[in-house]
């Protein structure tokens, strides 16, 4: 029997699909599972009569690939990994090839390449996004780790993966080590803020537009047909049209207590760790969190009041105008995340393709919106791009946003209209284009109390001052640093 080209570890939904996809493209692929009966499963339902080859041993498994060998691991992120890493090096030869495809945190990805490649074998950690059907039909696809891997999987992952318009994979080296995964886990946080920004223009066209679901499914249709065409609104278009068995919407039905699986607090860690305003994806983090609370907030909901949400305006003009704040939020939660893989790129030596990642953002994935081919435009016209906000076309874009942006907010706060993603993104702009901020007089508190100097405006970046503001402190200073 003919060896298989590649092999993937791991039966559950978007093992199984990258299987068939794999498969689909000319690829023979053999399977394992931890679960034997799930491999028979596979092998005798979806993968009948295909070049899928079952396997009921690590051993058996390994033998089958052709060199060197590709094994894909499809399993739940953390201790599985290192787990089935340890179980499968033992039958690997050097150059052998091991590729996490789950969701891994990146530390763990620059850990496990480097104990990997110490071995002799290669190692690549790569994000994977789609969900279900974007496995079967053409994921985004994200890969980092050992370089000299990447010829070896190139044109399966280039195969397997979604297409932009002309054709162009969204697949492409990532960078070294975790890179790939760290990418990944930026995707995962700017889908959390989209999301919280969708569901933000949800409850302002319930709860003080008075609109149903029948006519916010109109307003996001149209709204698809324009600059916020992506998935996400797609999606949220079609939920918002689904009826329940009685007739009535479905997601009315549906408890108020979001969940998730870690990839938006990770990102929120690494922008602290690294000194980056992740704003609104932070509060899309602490949103879910807050939702989470369903019993305190029933509670609360009894004891504490606020206004009573009542517009009046012109509903038309106001929803126009909720369309510009979604857009230009949604800039800045893309503008804070290329400012976080900047920053990362620089503490962990990585080399970012930025325009390149927004391409593979472009199809396949979570986000993928219209929008982010004017990113890959911004960063192929200026690679040295410091923020997204500061490129020509999104700078006329927000400009254009601004009125209506304020508008929105102002009205939905003094509404009592919870808007937690859209008001930091307003306020992470006002805050980023506003050179003096009142951080002079905070430096000034933390050198009252803890004599940890300050610079001046008047003096050499890089002097630091300590004063004596009682005159009952000494002359000597706190040793200057930041975490």
């Amino acid at each position: 029997m003919s060896k298989a080209n590649i092999g993937l570890v791991g039966l559950a939904v978007m093992g199984e699909n990258l299987v068939l996809n794999m498969e689909s493209h000319g690829y023979t692929v053999a399977v394992y599972n931890r679960t034997t009966s799930k491999v028979d499963e596979f092998i005798n339902g979806r993968a009948k009569g295909k070049n899928i080859i079952g396997t009921h041993s690590i051993e058996e498994f390994v033998k089958s690939l052709e060199s060197p060998r590709k094994v894909m691991l499809m399993v739940k992120a953390g201790k599985p990994v290192d787990s089935f890493i340890d179980q499968v090096i033992p039958f690997l030869e050097e150059g052998d090839i091991i590729i996490d495809g789950g969701n891994s945190h990146f530390p763990d990805t620059i850990r496990r390449t480097s104990y990997v490649e110490s071995k002799g074998m290669l190692y690549i950690g790569t994000g994977v996004s789609g969900g279900e059907e974007g496995a079967l039909l053409g994921p985004s696809i994200m890969p980092g780790g050992s370089p000299k891997a990447w010829e070896f999987v190139k044109p399966i992952f280039q195969a397997i993966s979604a297409k932009v318009e002309d054709g162009t994979p969204c697949c492409d080296w990532v960078g070294e080590n975790g890179a790939g995964h760290f990418v990944k886990m930026v995707h995962n946080g700017i889908e959390y803020g989209d999301m919280q920004l969708i569901t933000e223009a949800y409850q302002i066209m319930k709860d003080l537009l008075g609109m149903n679901a029948d006519e916010m499914h109109e307003v996001l249709k149209e709204w698809n047909k324009g600059e916020l065409d992506s998935y996400l609104i797609e999606i949220t278009r079609d939920i918002l049209a689904f009826k329940d068995e009685d007739g009535s919407p479905l997601v009315d039905k549906i408890l108020d207590t979001a969940g998730q699986k870690g990839t938006g607090k990770w990102t929120g860690i690494s922008a602290l760790d690294l000194g980056v305003p992740l704003t609104l994806i932070g509060e899309a983090v602490f949103a879910r969190c807050l939702s989470a609370q369903k019993n305190e907030r029933v509670e609360a909901s009894k004891i504490l009041s606020g206004p009573t949400p009542k517009f009046e305006g012109d509903k038309i003009e106001f929803i126009k105008d909720l369309e510009k704040a979604l857009y230009a939020s949604k800039l800045v939660s893309y503008a804070q995340g290329y400012v976080l893989m900047k920053a990362a790129a620089e503490e962990y030596g990585w080399t970012l393709n930025n325009g390149g990642i927004a391409l593979m953002w472009r199809g396949g994935c979570i986000i993928r919106s219209a929008f982010l081919g004017k990113i890959k435009v911004a960063f192929d016209s200026n690679p040295n791009l410091t923020n997204l906000l500061l490129d020509p076309f999104f700078k006329s874009k927000i400009e254009e946003a601004q009125q209506s942006w304020r508008k929105v907010i102002s009205t939905a706060v003094m509404n009592g209209i919870w808007v937690p993603a859209l008001s930091t993104a307003l306020e992470y702009f006002d805050g980023f284009r506003n050179d003096r901020l009142p951080a002079n007089l905070l430096q000034a508190q933390r050198d009252y109390f803890g004599a940890h100097t300050y610079e001046r405006i008047d003096k050499p970046r890089g002097e630091f001052f300590h004063t004596n503001w009682t005159g009952r402190g000494g002359e000597t200073a706190s040793t200057t640093y930041d975490v």
